[in-house]
């Protein structure tokens, strides 16, 4: 931990803090409210203002901290105040001035920190304003530090007010040194009213000089309509009254001398001289304050580009609901193709587009309702005292038809269509917390199936969603540990039942579930970070396997590897590809990539592109379950090809459907057509071998032939010498 800096005129800096006699002394709730505001801009765990005396840090207002006071040695802002610019470290943890400060090694684990010097008009950084959290960041940017300096100019402010009450309540004449230097008004009036003290900053404020101020009425600062009021309250204190705005500050309206009205904070004191009561206010012009501040409570409260709700006031407002046991329709919102319109038009458009969908969701309303943009293209609607399902299907039925209205935008028709989730209180949740989970669960269920929907929440998916989350958990695990295994299904020539090679399978050894097929967790696996490690280790296995093979008795062996999106997503499966087979020795004729239409329709002109490199080098594509989907003719004609694949659903109901059998026989016809070789999944009885066979099919694979098998058992069948050792786990 590196020692402060010596700072120089500490005598005075220190000197200077005690102006404002703040340490021992309760924060002002202007102070706290300004911290808790701090903390709710920047999603803070803590916020806080420290005031650096000579040898102690004390937090003076403090939101999410327990401490009270430190040493100045521990404390980050003894680093802060010796510099003019805010503090900003990111992570503490690698910070060499902090890595071992015991703030960050214990409570409260700061990880990042950012503090701003609150500087006195003499110069002095006094204390700062800060915030910490225990994640690290990896960013505060300059529109951060804007924010920032402005809460602290509001800090300031409440704080020269206090030094300046300070000063009156010392002496007279200290009062009036620094009345003589403010930049605020400071007017002192008489026990009848009468101004005495009208200093120079007063003057600016009000427009009239201290020769056509002093002897007129204190209500010479405030509007016509309110005169009055103000001197015949002083007199009434100045007689024993009690005192209703003395020691308090409160915000009036004012009057310039030339008949503008404006906001001011006025601060009242009271004393006795010669046994005569005065009065003493300090003033101060808070419009660009007030401006400040509706800019923090907007920044705090609403999405700057929409100017909807955002996700604070959203759970503040839902948890009032459900806490009053209220029904309530939870419906959150997702555009689909917003992405595509954003990165293909410009943010600008994509800005337009957020805009005018927040005021169709609007429109669709009622005006009790909310509705609020939790970023990016994700916008949740609150519908109150609507507990009904067919209602709010019905509302969610009339958002969904409203974003799909086309957009006019600068000559350009742009569509898109939304994706809604739908969750009910009390069917669903009773919690802000429970309820939007449950609609988000929902959304994904639209997303799910098909997108330009609605789905209303089921228990069912929140069970769908546990296993999800468990599963993808424990593929880490099983990559780490190697849990994966290849099986191997037997290709043969139909003509003659030879071996022409196998299709690679996955399956996971489970520590607990046993050996489980693909359709336990290839739908998590795919989506999930770890599917292109995982086809990775599946291509480098099964090429191992493969070349293993040829070495020991089947110098033509082909093994088919079904290719991932993720694989393809990464941008180099050419390179790829072609490295595994180097370091396996391989032959590229000893591969067949399988591709789906999933695939093809995810990844076109890149797929086209490292397909038609991997073919020139040798390489066999293969296209599975052709016929299954809604790939078309044209896709024959792009990509480059060398088998298509008769889906099994096909094979299996050939001989009792015409309509299968005449499927099987246009594919038959189209490889013939494109010059592709054909293999036929699924076959299971000899009459559907005897079938393709006649029909001219030359390859095919299923349980009449081999169910998928060990690579051990898969060597014993075929007679072929001892298997590769299994490659270990990618990490």
């Amino acid at each position: 931990m590196q020692p402060r800096a010596p700072l120089v005129a500490e005598e005075a800096r220190v000197a200077a803090l005690a102006e404002y006699d703040l340490l021992g002394s309760l924060p002002a709730p202007s102070f706290t409210h300004i911290v808790a505001l701090a903390a709710r801009l920047f999603q803070v765990s803590s916020a806080f203002v420290s005031l650096l005396d000579r040898e102690r840090q004390v937090f003076h207002a403090k939101v999410g901290l327990s401490l009270c006071e430190t040493s100045r040695e521990v404390a980050f802002c003894s680093h802060t105040i010796a510099q003019p610019d805010p503090l900003v470290v990111l992570d503490a943890a690698l910070d060499p001035r902090f890595h071992d400060n015991p703030l960050v090694t214990g409570p409260p684990y700061i990880r990042f920190y950012v503090g701003i010097p609150l500087t006195t008009p003499s110069g002095y950084s006094v204390g700062t304003l800060c915030l910490v959290d225990p994640q690290p960041r990896n960013a505060f940017t300059q529109g951060d530090r804007q924010i920032l300096q402005q809460l602290a100019d509001l800090i300031l402010d409440r704080m020269e007010l206090r030094r300046l009450e300070v000063a009156r309540r010392a002496s007279q004449s200290r009062f009036e040194h620094i009345a003589s230097t403010s930049p605020d008004g400071i007017i002192c009036a008489s026990a009848e009213g009468s101004i005495t003290v009208w200093n120079a900053a007063a003057e600016r404020l009000f427009g009239y000089t201290a020769a056509d101020a002093i002897g007129r009425s204190i209500d010479l600062i405030v509007p016509e309509r309110m005169r009055g009021g103000h001197g015949g309250g002083m007199q009434r204190v100045a007689g024993g009254g009690e005192p209703r705005l003395v020691g308090k500050t409160v915000e009036l309206p004012a009057c310039h001398a030339d008949g503008t009205e404006f906001p001011i904070e006025l601060s009242l004191s009271l004393w006795h001289e010669d046994g005569r009561t005065a009065f003493g206010a300090i003033v101060r012009d808070i419009r660009e304050r007030k401006a400040n501040e509706e800019q923090l409570f907007r920044l705090a409260h609403f999405d700057p580009l929409t100017e909807l709700p955002n996700r604070t006031v959203l759970r503040d407002r839902l948890s009032e609901i459900t806490a009053a046991a209220r029904p309530i329709a939870v419906m959150m919102l997702d555009l689909d193709g917003f992405k595509e319109i954003n990165d293909s038009h410009g943010h600008t458009t994509g800005d337009a587009i957020l805009r005018e969908v927040a005021a169709r969701l609007l429109r669709c309303l009622r005006p009790t309702d909310m509705v609020s943009r939790l970023g990016g293209d994700e916008f949740v609607m609150l519908l109150p005292d609507l507990g009904d399902p067919l209602r709010a299907t019905t509302v969610a039925e009339a958002v969904i038809s409203a974003i799909a209205t086309p957009v006019e935008y600068e000559n350009q028709t742009l569509r898109l269509s939304a994706s809604v989730g739908i969750a009910l209180s009390p069917a669903h949740g009773g919690t802000a917390d429970e309820l939007l989970s449950c609609a988000d669960l929902a959304l994904y269920q639209a997303k799910d199936d098909g997108r330009d929907c609605y789905r209303l929440f089921t228990p069912v998916m929140r069970q769908e969603a546990q296993r999800i989350r468990t599963c993808r958990d424990e593929l880490g695990r099983a990559l780490e540990r190697g849990e994966f295994v290849l099986h191997y299904q037997p290709q043969v020539r139909l003509s003659s039942g030879a071996l022409v090679g196998a299709e690679a399978l996955i399956r996971w050894q489970h520590p607990e579930r046993g050996l489980l097929a693909p359709g336990a967790f290839l739908d998590v696996l795919d989506g999930s970070r770890y599917a292109s490690a995982v086809g990775d280790w599946v291509l480098d296995t099964a090429c191992a396997q493969a070349a293993r093979w040829r070495e020991a008795g089947a110098p033509e062996f082909r093994v088919g590897v079904n290719l991932c999106s993720a694989q393809v997503q990464r941008g180099d499966l050419a390179e790829k590809v072609a490295a595994t087979l180097s370091a396996t020795g391989l032959p590229p004729s000893g591969l067949e990539l399988e591709i789906t239409e999933t695939i093809v329709l995810r990844h076109d002109s890149a797929l086209v592109t490292a397909l038609r490199e991997l073919r020139e080098a040798g390489v066999g594509i293969a296209f599975d379950d052709y016929g299954t989907g809604y790939a078309s003719l044209s896709l024959l004609k792009r990509f480059p090809l060398t088998r298509l694949k008769i889906d099994r659903s096909f094979v299996t109901g050939m001989l009792a459907s015409e309509q299968d059998l005449t499927i099987v026989r246009a594919i038959l016809q189209l490889g013939h057509g494109f010059k592709l070789a054909v293999i036929a999944e699924g076959i299971e009885t000899e009459a559907e071998h005897m079938c393709l066979r006649a029909k001219g099919c030359q390859e095919g694979q299923g349980y009449l032939f081999g169910k998928p098998m060990s690579s051990d058992v898969f060597a014993a069948c075929y007679g072929l010498a001892p298997t590769f050792d299994k490659i270990s786990a990618i990490a």
